[in-house]
């Protein structure tokens, strides 16, 4: 991170894939695609990276919010696994995510009931998200993989309306609804910004990291051009990352950036500040203080 890095969040993969010697022999899956064995939720990420998190300093500590994702969004009892790790490592976590409701060629291969943005689970989980201040991480595609273009976006309406139903939960949409191969929708930016200009969703903002959206907005000089003018129109609801797993170094670890600088060349400096800071630090402050004063008061009644 050295001195280009303010914060960033932390957390671990929520899926495991299965190692079947029947699928791979004595070959162990490194990645969801290197087999066809299925996947499954690895609850003990969040313990993991809460002992990563506790092993550093204070302040490299300061420097890093860590998220629970060990949890599966399908099961009524996610809400109480977010609960017990909060009272179980007391001072770690500011937030949950990024989990996966809607993602190519991921949920498919989830083991039991596929996830939902209309299922109550989801529901009770982001209500607890209301109930503790914890900030809300959502990977959610706002399509189907290879959509016929021209074709309202299958997910739009359901992610709208949850929003809208929890309007006390501080919700970030990841990579806003795009993929691999979920490509931006008749008029992207002006889907993105219909939501932001509904006041029943000012509790929503959106992430534009992951080298697999920078691709998009700098595909053509309109492209960028139309991401740029987004930015400068609304600069406090947009959050800068990487999505960078595991980089070898910091060269692989700022290399989205540099995909973004075309776009981030035409923002102003007062905007692009909201937008690589000052946002995630709004948000994050008011997460950490908001789930600290809930763990003393819990904590407490125990």
């Amino acid at each position: 991170m050295g001195t280009r890095v303010g914060r960033s969040t932390l957390f671990g993969i929520p899926l495991q894939q299965q190692w079947s010697y029947r699928n791979s022999g004595d070959e162990a899956p490194t990645y969801y695609l290197d087999t066809d064995s299925p996947l499954y939720y690895y609850s003990f990420t969040d313990a993991a990276i809460a002992m990563a998190y506790r092993s550093l300093s204070k302040p490299e500590q300061a420097r890093f919010d860590p998220m629970i994702t060990g949890f599966n969004p399908a099961d009524m009892y996610a809400a109480d696994h977010i609960r017990r790790v909060l009272l179980t490592f007391p001072g770690v976590f500011s937030g949950i995510g990024e989990f996966t409701i809607h993602k190519e060629f991921v949920s498919s291969k989830v083991s039991g009931e596929v996830a939902s943005l209309t299922d109550p689970a989801l529901d009770r989980i982001l209500d607890f998200a209301a109930e503790t201040g914890l900030v809300v991480l959502l990977h959610s595609d706002v399509d189907r993989p290879f959509a016929k273009k021209g074709t309202p976006p299958k997910f739009l309406a359901q992610m709208r309306d949850l929003v809208a139903r929890h309007p006390k939960t501080t919700i970030i949409w990841a990579h806003t609804g795009l993929g691999r191969v979920i490509q931006p929708v008749q008029d992207h930016v002006g889907m993105i910004e219909n939501l932001i200009d509904d006041p029943a969703l000012a509790n929503l903002s959106f992430d534009i990291s992951w080298d697999e959206v920078a691709k998009y907005a700098v595909s053509s000089g309109e492209a960028t051009r139309a991401a740029a003018n987004m930015l400068n129109r609304h600069p406090e609801r947009f959050l800068f990352g990487t999505d960078t797993v595991a980089p070898k170094d910091a060269a692989a670890y700022f290399a989205v950036y540099d995909m973004w600088k075309p776009v981030f060349d035409l923002v102003d400096k007062e905007a692009l500040a909201k937008v690589l800071r000052g946002n995630y630090e709004r948000i994050f402050d008011q997460g950490r203080k908001s789930v600290r004063a809930w763990e003393r008061a819990h904590t407490a009644q125990r």
